[in-house]
């Protein structure tokens, strides 16, 4: 039997008792105040949204080079009958993507490595990695894991809150929801991201509570009363994330429903007072 690794960046947000208890790789991006660089995976969510709003000049962030991945594809590679399943930021948003691609075409050792676009961003990620590090310890096989994993992208929805979209659009992330750029004061652009990965907008609503109820009206749209998994990643407002939660947890079944921080790659082009919300239909294992 394979032994099977999960990678991924450190875009995925996931809770750190998550990473340690699969023991799931981490290629870190950076995230650059002028002269000062930060890892991303080890920079504190706090201080970070302490310093982005103190920030004169916004950050900026920069994605893994082939070497990074390469190291740890190596590294994993070193135990016998190996197989990588590396999961990735949206390719339409960041080149981490491609640069794992290239650290695959780089390897001289023999390698069982797959690579996926995870069509996503922060937890939208991270519910791919997570469910393939659960799939792995529970016996499924590389081509299981993969099947899973394209089951749960294909099927999760996910809609986000930014309260400007100025970090966005300076970013260069803003993709088709350009449109709305600029709209009128507290207009609430309820984003998403389409199938290809890029961020769009799904509707415009005037105030945040407003926004809020619409979101609630498009997941039981798309979920009914299936079961579903939530979780609800923010930036630095909690109130407004478990304001949301307790909205969503009236309208939805949910199985399994968690939080977790946007962390400072993702909350750079996101911006203070981001929330998102993912939700999944159950999978069972």
């Amino acid at each position: 039997m394979s032994n099977i690794r999960i990678v991924t960046d450190s875009t995925a947000d996931l809770p750190a008792e998550v990473y340690q208890k699969y023991g799931i790789e981490i290629v870190s991006l950076k995230v650059h105040f002028g002269e000062e660089v930060f890892e991303d995976k080890h920079m504190d969510p706090d201080l970070f949204y302490q310093k982005l709003a103190q920030a004169s000049k916004l950050p900026t962030t920069s994605q893994p080079s082939p070497v990074d991945f390469l190291e740890v594809y190596k590294r994993l590679n070193e135990s016998p009958d190996t197989s990588i399943i590396s999961i990735h930021l949206s390719s339409a948003l960041s080149g981490t993507y491609q640069s794992a691609m290239l650290a695959k075409s780089m390897l001289e050792e023999k390698a069982d490595i797959t690579i996926i676009d995870g069509r996503s961003a922060s937890y939208g990620t991270g519910m791919l990695v997570k469910l393939a590090a659960e799939a792995a310890a529970s016996g499924k096989s590389r081509d299981e894991i993969v099947e899973l994993v394209t089951k749960m992208r294909e099927s999760t929805k996910l809609y986000f809150l930014v309260d400007t979209l100025e970090y966005l659009h300076k970013g260069g992330r803003i993709g088709k929801a350009s449109a709305v750029f600029g709209s009128l004061l507290n207009i609430k652009p309820i984003l998403s991201i389409d199938d290809e990965g890029e961020v769009f907008a799904a509707d415009r609503i005037r105030g945040q509570k407003r926004a809020m109820s619409r979101i609630v009206e498009l997941l039981k749209q798309e979920f009914g009363d299936r079961e579903v998994n939530v979780a609800i990643a923010y930036a630095d407002n909690k109130s407004i994330c478990d304001e949301l939660g307790e909205m969503i947890k009236q309208g939805l079944n949910i199985k399994h429903y968690s939080n977790s921080r946007i962390g400072s790659v993702i909350g750079t082009h996101a911006g203070t007072g981001a929330t998102g919300v993912f939700v999944s239909p159950v999978i069972e294992l």
